[in-house]
């Protein structure tokens, strides 16, 4: 089966002034569509042709032979999350169960955002932070390049792309204004909290 490229879950300008339109069409439009472009390319005709995203990840991880298939469809399952991850007049701070979550496992939301800065801060080039649910306990994590939990058999609640692409046309080369903004105005707190709660 072929795989596509889904479509955002809002308009290209209803980040605005947080992520603009340009950096969407970019980021979307090209960055994301090249991932799957070349996924598809290098599946076909392979025995992971018929296979799902998250199929195609797990069998792949780890072999060295097959690191360009696993690059493309862990960018395009990265991709599809992060848009989810964030919305129009998002940020903040959780509430009910999630929060109570972030306050028993990371000590108070005040910890999880200095946690979550620091993750996307210290990521030396490309590469993504993360919440996720390791055993039960919720942690902050992150990830070089394409990598993401599933490789490492933890589930993903939310992720923040701190790629160039990301951000480089709004923040140039401010990463922190970037993470904070996200933290501030973006995330989709719905969004994490219904990942935790079908974890």
């Amino acid at each position: 089966m072929a795989h596509t490229l889904p479509a955002l879950p809002y308009d290209l300008d209803a980040l605005e002034p947080h992520i603009s339109r340009a950096t969407l069409e970019f980021h979307h439009g090209k960055h994301h569509a090249a991932y799957v472009t070349n996924l598809n390319n290098l599946i076909s005709g392979t025995e992971l042709e018929n296979s799902g995203l998250e199929e195609i990840i797990v069998a792949v991880a780890g072999d060295a032979g097959k690191a360009g298939i696993f690059n493309n469809a862990a960018q395009v399952w990265n991709h599809s999350f992060y848009w989810q991850c964030i919305k129009p007049a998002g940020g903040g701070a959780p509430s009910g169960a999630l929060l109570d979550k972030i306050n028993a496992d990371l000590g108070s939301f005040e910890a999880f955002v200095e946690q979550f800065k620091a993750a996307g801060a210290t990521q030396f080039g490309s590469g993504w932070a993360w919440l996720v649910l390791d055993n039960g306990s919720l942690k902050v994590t992150k990830t070089p390049n394409a990598d993401l939990p599933l490789a490492h058999g933890q589930t993903a609640l939310l992720t923040m792309d701190v790629w160039e692409h990301a951000y480089y046309l709004d923040y140039q080369n401010r990463r922190p204004d970037y993470m904070t903004t996200f933290l501030e105005k973006l995330v989709n707190w719905d969004f994490v909290a219904a990942n935790l709660a079908a974890a």
